[in-house]
């Protein structure tokens, strides 16, 4: 015989509610802002890395695969923060675009730990078997390094199209970048700023405030030996020297007037001059006030929110 219960009357279910009612009231009074904290959080857990992968590969397949590595220091803190925001606010782009920052051996016990740190908030630094230094074969290890680094990390694919070597003191405007690489070829290609702009008899090479090879130039310098057997010198031009004489780079692409040192009023070149609203790159920004130079007249900050926080004039 089955157990038959009275079925509640609606002043009974409002009398069961109403504790329910009251426990609500009483948390959203107290906590008004925990909704949005758990809002926030979920949001936040959606985004993608603030430096390394401007694009949402879910959403639509990008147009070509660059990696940008920024040869520095490992004491340089300050200046790899500020690059970091300059990158970190350039979103939306039709590319994969990741920035890292490139060392040789840290040695000192301090940078070690510090640079640790970094890696493990940004997952932004690569730490070549070198010893540190500028024109004594830093930039060859660079390269040479790279497919035993990321062959595999693409699938069956190359991990990129094009690898750039580039300085911590280069300002790239990475939509412009990425507009003038869509149709490029992607293989045998050679892109920057071709030096010397001004001597059609010389042997040119692209600058090294920034230039682009494809990944198959890359995957030759690492096994060249007419790579392996020069190395040390003026790194731009031993590249150019590389590929000269390997008869590589056949695809070169001179990007001047739109990359440029900034303006210094004293020395006014065919390398150097005032900002152009199509720029690709500015070289020689030596200082902050430089960088801050640069951002205004590009209108960086005008996406800056209004709030009760601050007041920037």
């Amino acid at each position: 015989m089955k157990a038959s219960f009275p079925k509640p009357t609606p002043s009974t279910i409002a009398l069961l509610l109403l504790p329910l009612a009251l426990l609500a009231f009483i948390f959203v009074f107290l906590y008004p802002n925990e909704f949005e904290l758990q809002h926030s959080l979920m949001t936040a857990s959606c985004r993608t890395s603030t430096v390394a992968n401007f694009i949402d590969p879910v959403t639509r397949k990008p147009d070509f695969r660059l990696l940008i590595g920024i040869l520095t220091l490992p004491d340089r803190y300050e200046r790899r923060h500020l690059v970091r925001l300059a990158y970190s606010l350039q979103t939306n782009l039709t590319a994969h675009v990741d920035v890292r920052f490139v060392f040789c051996n840290i040695t000192g016990e301090e940078h070690q730990v510090l640079v640790a740190l970094e890696i493990m908030r940004y997952d932004d630094i690569i730490i070549l078997n070198c010893p540190e230094n500028m024109d004594s074969g830093k930039t060859y290890t660079y390269f040479s390094s790279l497919p035993r680094i990321f062959n595999g990390t693409n699938g069956g694919d190359p991990p990129y199209d094009y690898v750039m070597k580039t300085d911590d003191d280069t300002y790239f405007r990475l939509h412009n970048l990425a507009e003038s690489l869509r149709n490029k070829p992607r293989e045998d290609l050679y892109y920057g700023f071709l030096n010397p702009c001004n001597n059609p008899n010389a042997h040119h090479y692209m600058s090294g405030m920034g230039y682009i090879l494809s990944w198959d130039l890359v995957e030759w310098i690492a096994t060249s030996e007419i790579v392996r057997s020069r190395t040390a010198g003026p790194e731009d031009s031993v590249t150019g020297a590389w590929l000269r004489d390997g008869k590589r780079g056949k695809n070169r692409f001179d990007m001047n007037p739109a990359m440029y040192d900034i303006l210094d009023p004293n020395r006014v070149n065919c390398f150097r001059h005032a900002f152009v609203p199509d720029t690709i790159a500015v070289h020689k920004l030596k200082d902050q006030k430089k960088w801050a130079t640069t951002f205004k007249y590009f209108n960086v900050t005008d996406g800056l929110k209004p709030s009760k926080l601050y007041h920037i004039p």
